[in-house]
């Protein structure tokens, strides 16, 4: 059952889990906890029925062998693949074997004798589990997969309430989450929790434990399916880890860009310099002239919006000049040359030309007195 659970749940992650994957982030130790409830169906086989060769049937559905019981656990996810879990269960069992005053096995007087409440016996295990979902540790973490496999190994103490004995346990199994909403899971376990030998209330002879195999048959054993929910707290899911290396790009495009202005800006400043070291006063007095430098205006990065209105008051003392002689304007839009490809420049300066002859037609200057060019 285990290995066909197996089978199917890695043929699943392997569709659900191209897309959605990524790295996580370490959450705070209050995130990612659960709790779970369930009813299970318990089958206990003591070891005093091994080694007797008495002819027992194993099937863990048989009256004699078998009892409902109930189960809630409390755990955390530390990382999207492990996690620990304290788990309660128990309730009713069934006692397989006794001896007799001959320290002969007799099933059937555990069953009818009435100092021991008949096969019925009230236990309960407490155990500590280790957690691996595997379909995230193998596939990566995706929080919207349906199916999550997850093997658990573990150990605690176990009490049987109805002889008075406590003893140790150690503990696998195998749970199948499903995904019903972010909050609640449906969950599938199957598990084998192995006791001591007297757990079932049942001192086997001495002169029989040679008869006994270690593994299985030395101990006293108890298998479980349990079905329940998982209702997970708080933060229940696990954030992508940041791309570094995307933002350490973004930010050097951004540097680059602002470099960039700042050439641009000290070449039409040396430009402006060169002009106003360069410029001769008129010859002829009787030629009105406006005397100044071309008039710049700058946009942000890749932007037509003019970057600031300061640039304007120039354009304004222009504009009324020109309106006031008649004169014609040429606005030349331009790009920076260092980023963007030739295309998209030359679109950039010639919407960036039309966007300060609109300034200097607000400001009364005729549209046909102004040309636009685009130089790239």
């Amino acid at each position: 059952m285990v290995l066909a659970f197996a089978g199917v749940s890695v043929a699943s992650m392997a569709q659900d889990d191209a897309v959605n994957r990524y790295s996580v982030a370490t959450n705070s130790f209050w995130s990612n906890w659960f709790i779970q409830v369930g009813a299970d169906w318990n089958a206990f086989y003591s070891n005093e029925e091994h080694g007797t060769q008495r002819g027992v049937k194993n099937s863990p559905f048989e009256k004699d062998r078998s009892n409902i019981g109930a189960a809630v656990a409390i755990g955390k996810w530390f990382t999207p693949g492990i996690g620990l879990r304290t788990k309660l269960q128990g309730i009713w069992g069934k006692q397989v074997a006794t001896y007799n005053a001959n320290g002969v096995m007799d099933r059937g007087n555990a069953r009818k004798t009435s100092t021991r409440e008949g096969s019925f016996m009230r236990y309960w295990t407490l155990s500590e589990d280790v957690l691996l979902n595997l379909s995230n540790m193998i596939c990566g973490y995706n929080p919207n997969r349906v199916w999550n496999f997850i093997p658990f190994f573990g150990g605690g103490i176990s009490r049987n309430m109805t002889y008075n004995y406590y003893a140790m346990h150690l503990r696998v199994g195998l749970l199948n989450e499903f995904r019903l909403s972010k909050r609640i899971n449906l969950n599938v376990e199957l598990g084998w929790n192995r006791h001591e030998t007297d757990f079932d209330g049942v001192d086997m002879p001495s002169a029989l434990e040679g008869h006994l195999n270690r593994g299985w048959e030395d101990k006293d054993n108890t298998l479980y399916g349990e079905i329940g929910f998982t209702f997970n707290l708080g933060k229940a899911t696990w954030d992508a880890v940041p791309d570094v290396d995307a933002i350490k790009r973004m930010y050097q495009a951004q540097i680059d860009a602002l470099n960039s202005q700042l050439n641009d800006a000290n070449a039409e400043i040396a430009r402006l310099n060169n002009l106003i070291k360069n410029h001769k006063c008129p010859t002829n007095p009787g030629v009105k002239e406006f005397i100044t430098t071309p008039v710049s205006v700058f946009f942000n990065y890749n932007r037509t919006e003019i970057a600031s209105q300061k640039d304007l008051v120039n354009v304004r003392a222009l504009a009324k000049y020109a309106v006031e002689n008649n004169s014609n304007l040429l606005v030349t839009g331009y790009a920076d040359s260092a980023t963007g490809n030739v295309e998209h420049n030359q679109w950039l300066s010639e919407r960036r030309a039309e966007t300060v002859a609109g300034e200097l037609e607000g400001m009364g200057v005729q549209s046909s007195k102004i040309t636009t060019r685009g130089l790239g």
